[in-house]
Parts: structure tokens; C-alpha cells; sequence
């Protein structure tokens, strides 16, 4: 594959960091829109990709496609072998004890689905209690919302103060030996805000419960160590680590999975069928029915490939000094008021313009080649906490850059300029 060692001169220190040598692995960083060159701002929802992981699909579909597990040709034994290989990379991406422990899904919003159902259906009742936060993206609320209605079970939210944490003490009071599971995004998709996930972690198991992590917006940015954590589960998607849409990864511990029933029935996830029973497969097999997104898992291999290849802690600290730099700008702009403004945050400038619609903000920045999300962000209760019906968000990686900051300043400029 080209640019296979792009990263490699990456050192600990961010000075040296050379973006541009990144961004030429990105085709679509070089297209343009409406006439102006893209300034992609919308990492949050979706990150690009690079040619690694785009030239690695690509080699799928032209060369070994076929389906997987179950073929003796050598198509489906090559197509096995790099799936279960992409497999090894996840379990030492998070470091996850086994690869047993590492479940392929269709992105984050499945994982939590898989574990609500799954885990929590069968073991929860009317005394048992769940707790999430006001920063979860609906993915992380509707599930358990769901659960509770089945279950009787009651759902309870850590609330957030006006710079987008979370109140730890309000946390310690819901605690107590009816909680069963608590729920909470590692970093926030609408505000940035870094939660403190091993205290929450700890904190949940001192009274027994059982906790997963949201963390699709964590892996772009940061290391992340299931083990050292100490979580019970852990999910993300592969879309905005760089890899395809449509996969996802659901990290649980070998115990907690082992003991659940199967999600969806189907092929591949079991063991005998007859026409009165059936036995199911062993991990990760069990919870994997049907054909998989295999170039989806083949895809998120090549882009933990590309991930590895770099050191995350000093694109993590590129990417702060890229947003404190925007912050820094967007500051001196009247009128503009930021929306979540945590001591520890990340990647997130999310703001509103006076009495302009962040829907006309994001349409007028489309028209200078900005591309940011402007809306609710999939979190309406965060923008219920601060009394307004959506921001615009622009969202960084490592391989923005302080030019295209700049070109969102002017851009906003532009906006105001408009609306008067």
C-alpha cells in the first residue's frame, strides 16, 4: 500500500508533527466544495479516511471476496484469515484480555442495544436502578429508556453543571445497592467534555454495578486500556476511527458475555440446529449471526493499522492546541457564545450566533467550503440542560489545521456579515 509509513516520523513531540504528510493520506482533504477547498470540520460525526484503509477494501472486493468461517476454498480461507487477524488488532487496540471478548456489530448504537437486551433484559427488574448522564448521545439513553419500560427497572441521570461536567457528588448519591448498571459516554459528542471514567468505573462497582463506556468519540483521540480501566463493557464504531461504516466493536468481559443469551439467532452464531432445539456457538461466535460486514472488519484492521502507526498522544496533543487556537479566535467574534466549556475536553468547538438558526450557520459556512453539523447533535437532553434547541459544532482530528481554523473564523464572519 502507498504512504504504508507515513506516520513513522511522528515523535512524542507535537512541534514536529507534519500534517500535511498526513493530510496527502486523506484523498478527499484535496476535493473541493462550491468552489472553495474543503475545511472538514465534522469529524465528530464521521472522520475521513485514508488511503490505507480505502486501498484495503478496495483489495477485499477485487482480489479474495468471499464469505467467511465456513468455506474450505481459498477465497473464504483468506477472507477468514484477515477477518479474525482484524479481530487480533481490536483486542490490542483496547486491550482486551481475549479475542473472546471482542464482538463485531454494526457500530456503537448496536452494542449498547446488544448489551440492554442481552445482559440487562434477563437480570434486571422493578427494584433495580440504572444510571446514565445529560451528556449521552441518544444512543446511550433510548436502550436503557427501553429497557426500563420492559424491565420496570428505574433510570436515573448524573446531572452536569453550565460548563458541560459532570456533578460527581449528585453521581455518589444516586449510588447505592439497587444500581445494576451505569452508562456513561468516555467523551462528549456534543460538548467535548472528557468524563473521569475510571472514578465513575470504580465508584459503580464499589455497590456492584456493572458499567459500560461509550466510547466512540474517545478512540480517535486518546489510548484507550479496557484492562487498566476496569470497565465490564466498552463499545465504539469504526467510522470515526478512520475505518468503514457500518462496523463497530462491543468490548465485554469473557465472564459477563459468556453468561448472556444470544442477541439475534441465525448462521455462524450457532452450534446444532434441529427442528425442536437449538446450541450455540462459543465466543465471540455466539453474538455474530448471520454474514458480517467482513470488508467493514477487514477495513477497521487497516485503519487501527494506520492509528498504530502514529502516536496518539501526540496527535491528542495536536488536536488540543488546534482547539485552543480556535478557541482563542472564535472568542474575539461578538455575539458568539460557547456551548460547553469543561476543563478537560477535547476536539469540540460547539457555539451559537446570537439570534442566527445554527441550521443557517452551518448552510452559510457549506457556501465557503466549511463543512461542520449543526443541530441537536443526537443529544437533545444536553441542549435541554442549556435551554437552546442546537449549536453549531466544529470538530477536529489530526489532520485539520490552524489555516482551515482561520477559514471557519472567516467564515463565521461571513455569517454574521449576512444576517446583519
Amino acid at each position: 500500500m502507498n504512504n504504508q509509513n507515513t506516520a513513522k516520523s511522528v515523535n512524542s513531540d507535537s512541534s514536529t508533527f507534519d500534517v500535511e504528510k498526513i493530510r496527502a493520506d486523506f484523498p478527499i482533504l484535496q476535493e473541493q466544495v462550491n468552489g472553495k477547498p474543503l475545511v472538514y470540520l465534522d469529524n465528530a460525526a464521521t472522520s475521513q479516511k485514508p488511503n490505507q484503509v480505502i486501498e484495503t477494501l478496495d483489495k477485499y472486493y477485487r482480489e479474495y471476496n468471499s464469505n467467511i468461517h465456513r468455506g474450505v476454498h481459498t477465497l473464504s480461507e483468506t477472507a477468514t484469515a484477515v477477518y479474525e487477524t482484524a479481530r487480533e488488532k481490536v483486542k490490542s487496540f483496547v486491550n482486551a484480555n481475549s479475542t473472546k471478548e471482542i464482538i463485531f456489530v454494526r457500530g456503537a448504537t448496536e452494542a449498547i442495544n446488544l448489551v440492554a437486551q442481552s445482559f440487562g433484559r434477563d437480570s434486571l427488574g422493578p427494584e433495580d436502578e440504572i444510571i446514565i448522564t445529560e451528556l449521552e448521545h441518544h444512543s446511550n439513553i433510548v436502550p436503557w429508556q427501553l429497557l426500563c419500560e420492559q424491565t420496570g427497572a428505574k433510570l436515573h441521570y448524573i446531572p452536569i453543571n453550565d460548563a458541560g461536567e459532570l456533578i460527581l457528588e449528585e453521581y455518589e448519591k444516586l449510588l447505592n445497592k439497587k444500581t445494576s448498571i451505569v452508562a456513561v459516554g468516555h467523551i462528549s459528542n456534543a460538548l467535548g467534555t472528557i468524563n473521569p471514567i475510571k472514578d465513575i468505573i470504580d465508584k459503580a462497582h464499589a455497590v456492584g454495578a456493572k458499567v459500560l463506556v461509550d466510547g466512540a468519540q474517545a478512540v480517535p483521540h486518546t489510548k484507550v486500556d479496557v484492562q487498566q480501566l476496569g470497565c465490564d463493557f466498552y463499545v465504539f464504531s469504526g467510522h470515526k476511527l478512520f475505518g468503514p461504516t457500518g462496523i463497530g466493536v462491543l468490548y465485554g468481559r469473557e465472564a459477563l458475555l459468556d453468561a448472556m443469551p444470544p442477541y439475534q439467532g441465525g448462521g455462524d452464531m450457532i452450534q446444532t440446529v434441529s427442528m425442536t432445539k437449538s446450541t450455540f456457538n462459543a465466543l465471540p461466535h455466539k453474538f455474530e449471526a448471520g454474514t458480517p460486514h467482513i470488508a467493514g472488519v477487514i477495513g477497521l484492521g487497516a485503519a487501527i493499522d494506520y492509528v498504530n502507526e502514529l502516536d496518539l498522544d501526540v496527535t491528542a496533543q495536536y488536536e488540543n492546541e488546534l482547539l485552543d487556537y480556535a478557541n482563542e479566535q472564535a472568542a474575539q467574534i461578538a455575539n458568539l457564545l460557547f456551548v460547553g466549556t469543561a476543563k478537560n475536553k477535547t476536539s469540540i468547538l460547539s457555539f451559537t450566533l446570537d439570534r442566527i438558526h445554527p441550521h443557517d450557520i452551518g448552510t452559510i459556512l457549506d457556501g465557503e467550503g466549511v463543512a461542520i453539523r449543526a443541530g441537536h447533535h443526537c443529544a437533545m437532553p444536553v441542549m435541554e440542560r442549556f435551554g437552546i434547541p442546537a449549536t453549531a459544532r466544529a470538530s477536529f482530528a489530526f489532520y485539520n489545521t490552524r489555516e482551515e481554523v482561520d477559514a471557519l473564523i472567516q467564515a463565521i464572519d461571513k455569517c454574521i456579515n449576512v444576517f446583519g
